[in-house]
């Protein structure tokens, strides 16, 4: 077999002879040139013709645009607002460029500001390609059902509930065990608001059905809105007589999900991996000072992800075809959607507009990384 250099060689004493050949002799010449090279007859002709391809030259193209200080720049906005993607990140930016800018945390040239905010949300992919990284293994599930309230807490059904109200709020238990499920470990519960994406994170010394009504108090304490509904999952630590008299007590609306659908439940399944444990992980947590520390990180963690993180709302889903294509909302942060919403007091989004203009994503952010350092450190 002959090697690239002997056929660059024989190339370039046959190319002047089948040039000047007439029809006849360059069909033979060809002939010998594929049998001795075994290269293809269109790529065979294409050689002699044109000759070899020469190293080192690059296809003529357009000239790139976003590289160098650009995506750099990129880079940093992606990291301080927790790498998440660019469905979300496009249409944020704008606003996301703005507040780094008002807290003397990110200074940019006319021209540089100029490119970031007219990237599409394909550049964006393009350029964060080599950023990206692999998530960690998922962990297991804790929940054990709890029958005796059954028949009395209804199934929600999406009718009673108004998802364009907020209050009306998706609960659930993220077990910090690690790898085993023996003996007592700590818990989060996760609140996800159906209309605004507003989400709250509470740390549980344990699931028990006191643990779970004392945070259900906390949570009506640090929502920005009443509390008008709960949906939880059918866990004993829900469904019990504490929580459902609580609930009547209050006149909050309680509905549990179908037994084994996890769909019945995705906003806030969803939360319990992008916000629980994609910032705490999967370790066993178990003692005092860890709890100290989650409630510490979560206290940040809230202020970070409602005033900073934009969510997608789903608005629809059509079939074509077999397929089922989803439609979203512009991507805003539960900040925002609660500052859309018509019915609620003028005192309540002023006070979240004052709390929103002096807060820092990149200290918040930095804080919560040092927490979870040294909480790890505890850990591990």
């Amino acid at each position: 077999m002959m090697s690239q250099r002997s056929k660059r060689e024989m190339i370039e004493a046959i190319r002047p002879r089948y040039l000047k050949a007439n029809r006849a002799e360059k069909h033979k010449i060809l002939d010998e040139f594929i049998e001795i090279t075994g290269y293809h007859r269109k790529y065979a002709i294409r050689v002699l013709k044109h000759g070899p391809k020469r190293k080192g030259l690059k296809k003529p193209g357009r000239r790139k645009i976003y590289q160098g200080e650009v995506v750099q720049a990129l880079e940093k906005i992606w990291e301080i607002y927790g790498r998440i993607c660019s469905k979300r990140l496009h249409p944020f930016l704008p606003e996301g460029v703005q507040i780094l800018e008002r807290c003397k945390e990110l200074h940019l040239s006319p021209e540089i500001k100029h490119l970031l905010l007219n990237m599409s949300r394909a550049t964006i992919d393009r350029c964060l390609k080599k950023a990206r990284f692999t998530h960690p293994q998922h962990g297991i599930s804790t929940t054990k059902p709890g029958s005796l309230l059954k028949q009395a807490i209804p199934i929600r059904t999406f009718t009673p509930w108004e998802d364009e109200r907020p209050g009306f709020l998706e609960i659930d238990l993220v077990a910090h065990c690690g790898s085993s499920v023996e003996g007592i470990y700590l818990n989060t519960l996760t609140a996800t608001d159906l209309a605004t994406g507003w989400t709250e994170c509470l740390a549980l010394p344990n699931k028990t059905q006191a643990a779970v009504s004392t945070a259900i108090e906390l949570l009506r304490r640090d929502l920005p809105f009443p509390l008008l509904g709960l949906d939880s999952d059918n866990g004993s630590e829900f469904i019990n007589d504490t929580l459902y008299r609580y609930c009547l007590s209050e006149q909050i609306t309680f509905t549990r999900s179908r037994p084994y659908r996890k769909n019945d439940q995705a906003h806030v399944e969803q939360k319990n991996w992008s916000v629980v444990r994609h910032t705490v992980g999967y370790d066993r947590l178990e003692t005092p000072s860890e709890l100290e520390l989650l409630h510490s990180i979560y206290s940040d963690l809230r202020l970070y992800i409602n005033f900073f993180q934009p969510v997608l709302k789903l608005v629809g889903k059509d079939r074509i075809d077999g397929k089922t294509i989803r439609k979203y909302d512009r991507a805003m942060t539960p900040y925002r959607r609660v500052l859309n919403l018509e019915d609620l007091p003028f005192d309540l989004k002023a006070r979240l507009s004052v709390q929103y203009m002096i807060l820092n994503p990149v200290s918040l952010r930095a804080s919560i990384d040092q927490k979870v350092a040294l909480l790890w450190k505890i850990v591990r």
